[in-house]
This record gives structure tokens, sequence and C-alpha cells, in this order.
């Protein structure tokens, strides 16, 4: 039984698009293809309806809600499902390592607002924690965005980041009438199951990062300017690193493919560590 919300209303500020429909709710979950051994962070409860479908299935869900609004429906909803987890607070402000720590491995699940997508995937690729799988359902400019190939306009630091962390795919494209309230565009279901080990070899992780957000930092500047500003280097020694990996220097960044970024982290790094 769905619980009641006398005269709810859906905050924009908030993103809140919510989906109710348990045919394409337990459909979203069958893409996961988590079970009954699996722990999940799911990222906005709302009202808990992908909740409940995620208790019936799995080990643990702790799922995170902003809105204080919602406290009293969920705790009332999940009083007796001791598998459930409510935790009232902002995702960006929540110290996840602490909240999860106790766990060897989970699974992350969100019907992420509009206005924070890229936030919370990029802070969820940045994170050093087991985390075995991100499944987020994202409205279709954002999904093309984390799918983007080098070289096309969608490409940037979180299709980079995607493909560094897992194979990213899209599953099931949900039309927005499916949400209440309905958003101005449909959504996709994204899955990006993480890799054990990264396809790529990085000697400093956060180098890496940071050569990412620099190389994109601004587009229609070559790869070259964008280094000297973002690490105060001389010309000529941006222009030796590009070269040594073997591109050429008035590359720009989305260019660049995950082989290159990490060639070119590497270089840094010995560079810095001279």
């Amino acid at each position: 039984m769905k619980p009641s919300i006398p005269a709810f209303q859906y905050k924009i500020s908030l993103g809140q698009n919510f989906l109710f429909d348990q045919d394409l709710l337990n459909r979203l979950v069958d893409q996961t293809q988590v079970g009954e051994a699996d722990i999940v962070l799911e990222i906005g409860a709302g009202r808990g309806d992908l909740t409940q479908v995620l208790a019936e299935r799995c080990k643990q869900v702790v799922a995170v809600e902003i809105d204080e609004r919602l406290e009293p429906v969920l705790k009332e909803r999940f009083e007796s499902a001791p598998n459930a987890l409510i935790v009232m607070g902002d995702i960006m402000g929540l110290d996840i390592s602490q909240q999860m720590g106790e766990y060897e491995g989970f699974h992350v699940i969100a019907n992420l607002p509009y206005y924070l997508t890229t936030p919370i995937l990029t802070m969820l690729f940045h994170l050093n924690l087991p985390i075995k799988s991100v499944n987020v359902m994202v409205q279709q400019e954002a999904a093309q965005r984390v799918l983007a190939q080098p070289g096309t306009p969608e490409y940037g630091p979180l299709a980079v980041l995607a493909a560094f962390r897992g194979s990213p795919k899209s599953t099931v494209v949900v039309p927005a009438h499916m949400f209440t309230p309905p958003p101005k565009v449909d959504s996709v279901f994204l899955v990006v199951p993480f890799y054990e080990k990264p396809p790529v070899q990085v000697d400093n992780e956060d180098l890496f990062f940071k050569v990412i957000r620099a190389a994109f930092f601004m587009r229609r500047k070559t790869l070259a300017n964008n280094l000297v500003s973002a690490f105060g280097m001389p010309r000529e020694e941006a222009t030796r690193l590009i070269l040594a990996c073997g591109l050429n220097e008035r590359v720009r960044g989305e260019r660049l493919t995950i082989l290159d970024f990490a060639r070119l982290s590497n270089e840094t790094n010995r560079v810095i560590m001279k």
C-alpha cells in the first residue's frame, strides 16, 4: 500500500520527479542485477517506492533523502523493514565513507535530480570506496555526456571519469509522462558496472583527475594552453609533455582518449616528482 502524502507540493528546487509505477521500478532494478547478497546505497529515496523494491530484493538498503517533509512517510513505511536504513540528509554533504564503511562492497542506485547529476556522478567516480556499480536515472542530455566518445561535442570530464571507473551503458528509456510531476524531456537509466581495476595505469590518481579537469577547462583553447594555466608550467614544458605522449602539440582536450589522459598524467607526474 502506498503511503499518502496529503497536499504534497513537489519542490522544483530539489528536482523532485518521482516514479511510482511498480512494473517499471522492478524493470529498472532488473538492469542493475542486484540480489539478495547485495548492499545498496540509494540516493533520493522520495517516498520510498524504489526503496521498497530494493528492500525486497537486497540484503541491505541505505536510503538517503534530503527532503525532511518525507521523513515521517519513510520512517512509517520501513519501520518493520530491518534491512532498510533511512538517512535524512544531503548526499553531497554526507560522509559516505563513514556511512558505508562497514560494507565490503556496495551498489549505488538513484533517480538523480537533473541539476545535481554531474556533481553527484563526479563525486561517485572520485570516491576511493568499494563501489561495485553506479545505476542512475538521468535526463537524456546527461546520459549523452556520460556515454560520449572523444571528438564529440558532448565529450568531457564526466565521460572520461565514467570510462575510468567502469563500462557505462544505456538500458531503459523512460518517457517523461512516467514521472510525477513529468519533466520536460525523457530520461535514461544508465548502468555503470565498476572495474575491479581501472583499464589504464595511473601513477597518481589525484593528478590524473586534475589533468582531466584542466584539459576541458577552456574547451576552445588548446591542451597546451590549459596545462599552462592549470599547472603554471612554461609553455615549452607543456608542449614537451604533449609530444611525449604522441599527441599533436595543437590538440584540444576533447580529442584525448582515456589512454591519452593516463599517459599525460603519468608524464606530468614524472616532471613533478623530479
